[in-house]
Parts: structure tokens; C-alpha cells; sequence
């Protein structure tokens, strides 16, 4: 089953061409099942290329998606064009008045990583999308800076600065080959890695209603779940396409910012050489075993999500 996108968002031909399946509004009311609704609440400065990542993901899995773009209320974009944020996105202030439920929610990073918490001028909405989930949405999905942030607010789990950024490709371990999320996972996979914050293992531990599914020694913990609320939280970027290290690397030499060159990306590290893609494979068990689980345990009648 495909992906249902509006017709005109670009992710709809770009996702086309590469094979993956997707439907426009108008066709998927004509099947007679009910999709699954999984919301991106997206954080980034590059809306177009997060939504292409994500959907990119969440369309390789068998199940029909109806796939729907959040934005924070107040927080206008710098780095996205204005009608496409008006034609596709929805203010979450909107969203939370409906009384609407998900199946399934998405919380990206954001380049603010540095800042305090309580810093981030979209905080006081934030945390009331991560109450929000807890009687509107079955299962929430962190990335790096989301999850960092969803983990604080639940778990006081402290983030740390780190001397260097962490910037790479990092061999994680897989701690727990029983998780259904894992099904299917080496031992040991390879993650791309990008930010200037961690957490710690012993932080994680000190808190047992966290589990560590996937981690790095020289990188800490990558994968939680968090089975109380309902929640995974992932640091690292099994999302990031083929370039992504590669652009942010390109993008922080042309700006004249001290950047080492990535860790275990280019071949032979060298950056003159096109990088490879070795954690596809793993990206996409990853999201497609989410939304398994989420189809083996969600409510088939959205409005019972919560009670």
C-alpha cells in the first residue's frame, strides 16, 4: 500500500520517480480500509528535504499512510517558501483545537541543539505537543533534538555538550535483538551521526523506564524506548540521504567554519570521493518494524487513541 500525499507537494514526484508508492487525496478515499495517520511535526530549517526523508521511509512500508505536515504555531521559516508552508503545513495550535488523533507522530531535530531547553522560543508550545501525544497520538517518534528534548521533558534526561561535534558514520551496536523494533537488524550496524550535544549512558541507565536498544562506544547511546510513554527516541540520523553528511560538510567549508571531514563516510576519507549509503537498509527496517507496531496495536477507531 502507498503513501497518500497531496499531488502538489514535491515530495510526490520526487518519491514517484524513485519507485516508492504514492496516492493522491482523491484515490485513497476510494479504498475501502482505514490508512494509518502519522504526523511529522517538522522542526528543521529545510521543511522540503526533511518531508522527503521521512516519507521516503514511511512510503516503503506495505501499510497505506496518510501522511500529514505540523508545524510549531508561531515559529515562522527562514529557509522554506512561504505558500509552500501555507499549502501544505498546519499550525499545531490548529491541529490540538480539532481534537484530532494519530496514530503515529514524528518530532524532528533542529539546529538549536547548544541552547538550554527552556531557551528555545517555541518551548512552552513544544511541551504541550509532548502532553498532547499522550492522550491524542499512540506512538511518538523523537529525532536527535526532538528526542533529546521529549526525553528532558519526561525524564529530566540531561543533554551534554560535547568538545567536538560528533560527525559521521559510527558503529553502534544492537543491544536488544529481542525489540520488535529491531527485527531484522545486524549486530552491528553503521549510523550517521551529526550534533553537538549527547546523552550519556549512565544518565540513561539512572532511569529504568528507558531502555537502550541500539548504542556506540564512541558515540553513546543512539536508539531508546521510552514503553511508558509510548515513545521511541532516536540521536542519530538513519533518515539522512546519501549526501546529507556531504552538504552539511560542503556547506560549513564554503562558510570558513573549522569542520573536520567526516568519520568513516567518504572512501578512504577522502572528500573528493562520492560517499556511499550503507545504513539504507537499516533506515528502512527501522521505520517500516514502527509502523508495524503501530498497525499490530493501534486503536482501529482513531477516537479511542488515548482513552
Amino acid at each position: 500500500m502507498p503513501i497518500t500525499l497531496p499531488n502538489d507537494l514535491p515530495a510526490f514526484d520526487i518519491l514517484s520517480d524513485e519507485g516508492v508508492m504514492v496516492m493522491s487525496p482523491g484515490r485513497a478515499a476510494m479504498q475501502d480500509i482505514r490508512p494509518l495517520r502519522i504526523g511529522l511535526l517538522n522542526l528543521m530549517p529545510k521543511k522540503i528535504q526533511t518531508e522527503n526523508q521521512f516519507a521516503r521511509l514511511i512510503g516503503a512500508t506495505p501499510l497505506q499512510i496518510d501522511f500529514q505536515l505540523i508545524r510549531m504555531s508561531d515559529h515562522e521559516s527562514r529557509n522554506t517558501a512561504a505558500d509552500h508552508m501555507q499549502s501544505f503545513y498546519r499550525k499545531f495550535s490548529d491541529v490540538e483545537a480539532t481534537g484530532e488523533k494519530f496514530d503515529g507522530l514524528i518530532i524532528t531535530g533542529a539546529p538549536i541543539e547548544q541552547l538550554p531547553f527552556e531557551e528555545v522560543t517555541y518551548w512552552n508550545e513544544l511541551t504541550r505537543v509532548f502532553e498532547w501525544t499522550q492522550t491524542h497520538v499512540h506512538s511518538t517518534f523523537g529525532v536527535c533534538w526532538g528526542a533529546m528534548a521529549m526525553a528532558w521533558h519526561f525524564h529530566g534526561l540531561p543533554k551534554h555538550d560535547l568538545p567536538a561535534k560528533a560527525f559521521g558514520c559510527f558503529r553502534h551496536e544492537n543491544r536488544a535483538p529481542a525489540s520488535p523494533f529491531l527485527r531484522g537488524f545486524s549486530d552491528d550496524l553503521l549510523i550517521p551521526v551529526s550534533r553537538w550535544t549527547e546523552v550519556r549512558a549512565e544518565d540513561v541507565d539512572a532511569r529504568p523506564a528507558l531502555t537502550t536498544l541500539v548504542a556506540s562506544d564512541e558515540v553513546g547511546p543512539c536508539l531508546l524506548q521510552d514503553e511508558g510513554h509510548r515513545a521511541l527516541y532516536v540521536f542519530n540520523h538513519f533518515e539522512y540521504d546519501s549526501t546529507t553528511l556531504k552538504d552539511e560538510y560542503d556547506r560549513d567549508v564554503a562558510s570558513g567554519k573549522a569542520i573536520e571531514v567526516p568519520v568513516n563516510y567518504y572512501p578512504d576519507d577522502d572528500p573528493a570521493r562520492v560517499p556511499s549509503n550503507r545504513w539504507r537498509s537499516h533506515a528502512h527496517l527501522l521505520y517500516g518494524n514502527w509502523i508495524n507496531e503501530i498497525y499490530q496495536t493501534t486503536e482501529y477507531d482513531l477516537s479511542k487513541i488515548g482513552t
